[in-house]
């Protein structure tokens, strides 16, 4: 056979070409430009398009980007509150419980003659001005009720805070711009994003003329930790009245991530119609302003203390509110009203489930559902638990009544749930005792024997009991932290046999997929979060539906009949759920302490949460804010901290504001964090550690004796593996047991003080427990009458 072919290598366009050297003999631009004659090489049209523009052409592209922006600015302003645009809605909230709400709605309604005042059906008054050519709707948040205030404010474009510069009583002047209402209201509406604000007080004319100024300055550096650099407008005349509304007009609109992302209408009308299967259920139509984004049929929305629900069906009704068909009503003309239209009807294949949970598979993975005789094994471990309680104690009292030697036992169970807190927690060799269980026996009495005629008294008292009990275990765990007792009853590789030693906490290698509990098997999961979320917002402003400023009805199905009925007053907010809001995860939220109060939280305590348009409670778990791939658990969570809450909850895309309130013994809530949503990711390892200590008993040059870590020989060869550190900086290992009392030798990389203490860190992996309940209207309504009560 005779010789092949070689086969020659040519290079393609996008081939790699070094930088010349530059030998002296520059071209101009000119030149170049020139020569080419217009042709561009394939490696440059690559490249972004202005680096081959010349100085004109640039210049001319700026100008023209410049022109557009312009423009598509003063656009925005004249369809703002337009005839063709969703009218601006005010809301008006009062930072006093004494303020006149009514004089003021009156003074706003009388700001111009020539104004058209027409007033819906659920309160809402509209202001058609006809020389600011535009439309403004007013709506009076409920003073007292706090929830109903923020869901107002969530949605308004314009927020007014009102403040009397004088008491209702007997008009004298006032000493404190905010009273308990005022200080309640205006750190969550700031917390929870708030649109453009404003700041007005009445009564100014009731002031002497040489105060008013300083009465005026007062309430602006009163107000500026919460609302910096905004002016206080005076609200006493129409005339006041009409430069507030022309300023609200005119002002630059904030924006707020979370709310421009989602599709909101306020009710102006709700109209309910039973099913004719079902009397429980039925369609509630509800009519207004759609804003932000379109909203389409086959997704779903969320009602505020209602819940999530399906659309069955979208009307585009006329606008009953224009100011064209006022005048025509006036001139006593034909009033052809507009025949409804149909926009769209929910298609069963292509709508939103709303199945928010997965089906539990007990054959997937390594996630087995326990057998029958595993269960009457595990009951009859638990019935040979033992634990002292008082008389008249019924079994599922006893059951939440911490004792050391029934814990013990459960420890050996897969649940494992706040009975280790209490012996976790740390404590001094004098506490442990007879005297600590005789003590924890009196405050449990004390607190079931509460005479009646004295009940809000002793109330008051157990509060505070539980205050001084929950800040003196806090600074113990401040003071030695995560530092346990080992028992000396039992093996301690039992007690902690769910624990393991890691070499290092950040670099320590932990499979995120091991040992997951029951629950995480009926939660959704992100292959990529971030990806996911960029999408779904992407195609929020492209979806088919109605558009933001239609007049629309729409007919939410399958609602409750006791649910609508105890709506009442309330005020109807419905907001459009983005694609997988409804499905349960893992949910962390980022939350600062506000500091108003010095009581620590504890991990796992009921909390109610505002995340967003949702509000639940849950019994979050705390970790700390930290990067890497393991964070270390939190038992409290302390003032001017600030910690992640990871507890199951449905999805809600960042960012999204989220408020912490913390319900007391009287029904009242409390203020005690703020934060946002930092991700849905269940793959968040949240580890707890627990420090097992020791004290030296023979030291020699690099090796000693130590006790007091452990009080079986069994349990030395146990954790004998795991690596030992001092207080002071040394680092070391269990070399060998000395006898049968707990006595080991160790040996260090030093030389070890007398004084010092031997450390070993144990940990393991913690999960929240499933305790996510909405916050249902009927249960917001008893806590506003206990709170009125008070």
């Amino acid at each position: 056979m005779g010789p092949t072919k070689q086969e020659v290598h040519r290079p393609g366009a996008f081939k790699q070409v070094n930088k010349p050297h530059k030998t002296g003999r520059h071209r101009s631009k000119g030149s170049i430009s020139s020569e080419v004659k217009g042709k561009v090489g394939v490696k440059v049209l690559s490249k972004r398009a202005t680096k081959n523009l010349g100085k004109r052409a640039r210049r001319l592209q700026s100008s023209q980007i410049r022109k557009n922006k312009r423009e598509e600015v003063l656009q925005q302003k004249r369809n703002f509150g337009g005839s063709h645009s969703a009218p601006i809605l005010l809301c008006i909230i009062a930072l006093q419980k004494d303020v006149d709400t009514d004089n003021i709605l009156s003074v706003i309604t009388k700001a111009d003659e020539s104004a058209t005042i027409i007033s819906s059906p659920r309160g809402t008054i509209h202001l058609s001005v006809p020389r600011f050519k535009q439309r403004f709707s007013i709506v009076v948040a409920p003073v007292g009720n706090l929830f109903a205030t923020l869901d107002i404010a969530k949605i308004a474009t314009t927020v007014l805070f009102v403040a009397s510069a004088t008491n209702k009583s007997d008009n004298s002047p006032r000493l404190e711009v905010l009273d308990d209402w005022g200080k309640e209201i205006i750190m969550p509406c700031v917390a929870q994003g708030l649109a453009t604000p404003l700041i007005a007080l009445t009564n100014v004319e009731n002031l002497h003329i040489k105060k008013r100024q300083d009465f005026k300055s007062h309430v602006q550096s009163e107000l500026c930790k919460w609302l910096p650099k905004e002016e206080v407008f005076q609200l006493s005349t129409p005339i006041d009245a009409l430069n507030i509304l022309r300023r609200i007009g005119t002002r630059k609109q904030r924006t707020v991530s979370y709310r421009n992302n989602r599709a909101q209408l306020l009710g102006e009308e709700a109209v309910f119609k039973c099913n004719e299967n079902c009397t429980e259920l039925g369609t509630l139509m509800i009519s207004g302003y759609l804003k932000n984004v379109p909203l389409s049929v086959n997704g779903l929305v969320h009602i505020p203390e209602l819940g999530d629900f399906q659309i069955s069906q979208i009307d585009a009704p006329g606008d009953p509110y224009s100011v064209e068909k006022k005048l025509k009503k006036d001139s006593n003309a034909m009033d052809d009203e507009p025949s409804t239209r149909v926009l769209a009807r929910a298609d069963p294949g292509k709508q939103e489930s709303l199945e928010s949970e997965n089906i539990l598979d007990p054959m997937d993975a390594e996630q087995t559902w326990p057998t029958e005789e595993e269960l009457a094994e595990a009951k009859a471990q638990r019935k040979k638990i033992v634990k002292r309680v008082p008389k008249g104690t019924s079994e599922y009292q006893a059951a939440w009544i911490p004792d050391e030697d029934g814990e013990e036992l459960s420890e050996c169970s897969n649940d494992e749930s706040e009975n280790e807190m209490s012996v976790d927690e740390p404590q001094s060799e004098t506490d442990s005792g007879p005297d600590a269980e005789d003590e924890e026996e009196y405050e449990t009495i004390t607190v079931s024997e509460v005479p009646d005629e004295r009940y809000d008294e002793n109330i008051d008292m157990t509060e505070e009991k539980e205050a001084i009990e929950n800040l003196k275990n806090a600074k113990l765990d401040a003071k030695f932290p995560d530092e346990v007792d080992t028992p000396q009853d039992m093996l301690a590789k039992q007690r902690f046999q769910k624990y393991r030693g890691l070499e290092s906490f950040r670099t320590s290698p932990w499979d995120p997929e091991e040992n997951l509990p029951t629950d995480y098997a009926r939660i959704y999961k992100f292959e990529n979060f971030d990806r996911t979320r960029k999408r779904i917002f992407k195609e929020s402003q492209e979806i088919e539906g109605a558009m933001p400023g239609w007049y629309i009805t729409i007919h939410v199905a399958n609602v409750r009949v006791d649910a609508f009925s105890s709506l009442g007053n309330h005020p109807l907010i419905v907001f459009g759920l983005l694609p997988n809001e409804h499905k349960m995860s893992v949910l962390n939220v980022t939350l600062k302490h506000t500091g108003q109060t010095y009581s620590p939280v504890k991990s796992k305590a009921k909390l109610i949460f505002q995340c967003g348009f949702r509000r639940f409670t849950a019994c979050p778990i705390f970790s700390q804010h930290t990067n890497g791939n393991k964070h270390k658990y939190e038992r409290y969570f302390r003032p001017e901290n600030t910690v992640v809450a990871s507890m199951y909850a449905p999805i809600t895309f960042p960012p999204c504001p989220v408020l912490c309130y913390v319900e007391k013994l009287n029904k009242s809530l409390e203020l005690i964090a703020t934060g946002s949503v930092l991700s849905v990711n269940p793959d968040r390892i949240v580890v707890k550690r627990v420090v097992l200590s020791g004290h030296a008993y023979k030291v020699h040059k690099r090796s000693a004796v130590i006790r007091f870590m452990f009080f079986h020989r069994e349990d030395i060869n146990w954790f004998k593996p795991v690596e030992l550190r001092t207080k002071y900086g040394r680092r070391g290992h269990i070399k060998e047991p000395l006898g049968t009392h707990g006595h080991m030798k160790c040996v260090f990389n030093g030389q070890l003080k007398s004084q010092d203490t031997i450390l070993m860190n144990l940990y393991k992996r913690v999960f929240p427990k499933w305790t996510y309940e909405p916050l249902l209207l009927t249960e917001l309504q008893h806590q506003n009458e206990s709170m009125n009560i008070e």
